[in-house]
């Protein structure tokens, strides 16, 4: 498979050296290189089988609406626009062509989403939530998307808002903190990632899943396929 590379930062770089460990062909594509979107063209898009997004949030909606335009299919990794996700679902599907986004491609995590899932329900008993997030310095979006996706889960038991609180440390890789507390005790779920592999991983093989397909999808509900 021919793979586009969108962005060769910390993850993107991983994801360049896990595609090809998975006998894929790459090209990455720095920002500095595709500022607007502009090296996004037929002659470069063209041969290509899916494109991976991990760029960053000022940058990654002018590539989305360059390669569904050209009917490429593609799977961003890139958080920080999901203001966004109904009028680019509706691109979509008007161009008939195949994309997937995710707020985190590791398996780790979306098990850890459906921890979150099932402890929701506490807060019908008086239990009060918050949410901890720790992300490496040149991190440039807080809360992280993650930390919204959790934040998500929880609010579809509850009426009020949750609080998140970020931090941004040295080199730490990611760590989501849910704290349930009560008068009579406290749970405490979290997910802290080794290294960025495991995103990376679960990347690539969103992007074997895509090759071929047509329709808008999220991660968190194909992740048991891979």
């Amino acid at each position: 498979m021919k793979i586009l590379l969108l962005g060769a930062g910390k993850t993107g770089s991983l994801v360049a050296e896990v595609a090809r460990e998975r006998g894929h062909e790459i090209e990455v594509l720095r920002s500095s290189d595709n500022r607007h979107a502009s090296a996004l063209i037929n002659k470069r898009l063209d041969p290509t089988d899916v494109i991976l997004d991990f760029t960053t949030p000022d940058c990654v909606l002018d590539n989305i609406r360059a390669c569904v335009a050209a009917g490429k299919n593609m799977v961003v990794g890139t958080t920080g626009w999901y203001s966004q996700v109904p009028k680019i679902r509706a691109e979509v599907e008007a161009q008939n062509t195949g994309f997937m986004y995710g707020s985190n491609f590791s398996i780790g995590v979306n098990l850890f989403f459906d921890l979150v899932r099932t402890a929701a329900p506490a807060l019908q008993h008086q239990y009060s939530p918050h949410i901890y997030e720790r992300h490496h310095v040149q991190k440039k979006d807080a809360p992280s998307g993650t930390a919204l996706t959790i934040q998500g889960l929880l609010q579809q038991n509850s009426n009020f808002e949750i609080e998140v609180t970020s931090f941004r440390e040295g080199e730490v890789v990611g760590m989501h903190e849910v704290v349930l507390d009560s008068v009579d005790d406290t749970i405490y779920l979290c997910h802290d990632a080794k290294s960025r592999r495991g995103f990376a991983e679960g990347a690539v093989r969103a992007a074997e899943w895509m090759a071929g397909k047509k329709g808008f999808y999220n991660f968190q509900d194909i992740w048991r396929e891979l």
